[in-house]
């Protein structure tokens, strides 16, 4: 089986959506390699993997599974059999009876780091200047301002939830530990990674390389769909 033969399912974290991964999804697309982006509601965590799961639907054969930010726990939450490999970018792992809300204040937040809280909708959105500061500080003006226009605004009950036993425990997973992060303290980064045997790729990039870095997401990619491809009988 070559590479080829393997598709990515890519699922955007809070205040994002899909088109965060847009230049990931264009190097893959130049390898050969079929990618498509999971759409999720941000509605609560049942609702996000509900999502999720209609997406890997949609997809044959073996898949590798990449999850931004938030959707660390989203990923892990799914039970196709077809997912043979994670890929954390600068994502979030919690274990079993662990929310995500625990693992994103696990540490002291950055001093840049915004103050979030519900609105009067019971959503927390980003404000607007955090993505320069926090969120993507290492992205370009004109995608600063597709990021901030595009944000999709995030649910308390994605979480506050325990999660279930992670699909981490059960197959590969590779993460890339994002040491610039000024959302997601990178030392918690590190500790997830750790406990989860994953193979780490730290580096100095911020909390969205999706945007700022993609070439290093996309390598991380391709190792996880190769090693997938080299375990899976055609």
């Amino acid at each position: 089986m070559s590479n080829k033969d393997v598709s990515v399912v890519l699922v955007h974290g809070a205040w994002a959506d899909g088109s965060s991964w847009a230049r990931v999804i264009r190097a893959l697309d130049a390898e050969g390699i079929t990618a498509i982006a999971a759409p999720l509601p941000l509605t609560s965590l049942a609702d996000d993997v509900a999502a999720l799961n209609r997406t890997l639907d949609r997809v044959e054969g073996p898949v590798v599974l990449a999850g931004h930010a938030y959707a660390g726990a989203v990923i892990a939450e799914t039970r196709s059999p077809r997912v043979r490999a994670l890929v954390y970018v600068a994502a979030l792992a919690p274990d079993e009876g662990e929310t995500v809300a625990e693992m994103f204040y696990r540490a002291p937040p950055h001093p840049f780091a915004p103050k979030l809280a519900p609105d009067a909708n019971a959503l927390i959105w980003l404000p607007e200047a955090a993505f320069a500061s926090a969120f993507a500080q290492g992205a370009r003006s004109e995608d600063l301002a597709v990021l901030a226009a595009v944000q999709r605004p995030i649910s308390p009950a994605c979480i506050t939830v325990p999660v279930g036993r992670p699909l981490w425990k059960d197959v590969p997973s590779w993460f890339l530990v994002a040491e610039d992060d000024r959302m997601i303290a990178p030392a918690t980064q590190r500790s997830m990674a750790a406990r989860m045997k994953a193979t780490v790729r730290p580096h100095p990039v911020d909390h969205t390389p999706i945007v700022t870095a993609p070439k290093l997401v996309t390598d991380l990619i391709r190792e996880a769909v190769s090693e997938v491809a080299k375990k899976t009988k055609s």
